[in-house]
């Protein structure tokens, strides 16, 4: 059957690689404006399936369509991608020493036998940080790593460092609930 990760996100490809997955991919460029007066995972949820059901709509067929999006949340802010340094900057000086939260939600939409099939869920992970110094904050944004992930740091990378604890799903914070995403596709084959 047909699977498609609806993102370019090159964690989520992989960690869908290794799970042993195979795949391609179609980027879905939904809109992923916040709608009022729904929770953090109510949002994510939202996001991960309105990415997945943009290129369910775009295909046909047999398949499974895989959408995620990763939510980073301190004290009821949300930090999602930066959008540059100075903003990257100010993320990590407000999220740093101390705990956050990471919701990372998953959308699977799949077309098997002529039956549709819905599957929503989400994974939060918390996550503390270390006291971080301005000169490493500025190096590690001027490494160009911190653009294109949500509280602009990445947990598999050099940042690591930095992390004090997590308590929950590393690959959650990676941006693909691994777990959670293989009961989905074992959902679509009974």
């Amino acid at each position: 059957m047909r699977i498609i990760l609806a993102s370019a996100s090159p964690r989520r490809k992989e960690l869908l690689e290794m799970i042993g997955v195979k795949f391609e991919i179609i980027t879905s460029n939904a809109d992923e404006t916040f709608l009022p007066k729904l929770t953090i995972e109510e949002q994510s949820q939202r996001l991960a399936y309105i990415k997945a059901k943009a290129v369910y709509d775009k295909t046909e067929g047999e398949r499974i369509v895989i959408g995620s999006d990763t939510l980073v949340v301190k004290d009821g802010k949300i930090y999602g991608k930066p959008q540059g340094r100075e903003d990257a900057i100010a993320m990590l000086k407000e999220i740093q020493n101390g705990k956050h939260k990471v919701i990372t939600s998953i959308c699977v939409l799949s077309q098997k036998n002529g039956k549709y099939l819905e599957q929503v869920d989400y994974d939060i992970t918390e996550v503390t940080l270390k006291k971080i110094t301005d000169e490493e904050i500025a190096r590690w944004v001027d490494s160009g790593n911190a653009y294109d992930k949500a509280g602009s740091y990445a947990v598999q990378s050099e940042f690591g460092v930095h992390i004090d604890k997590i308590n929950g799903n590393f690959f959650s914070v990676m941006g693909l609930p691994v777990h959670k995403l293989y009961d989905m596709l074992k959902r679509v084959e009974e």
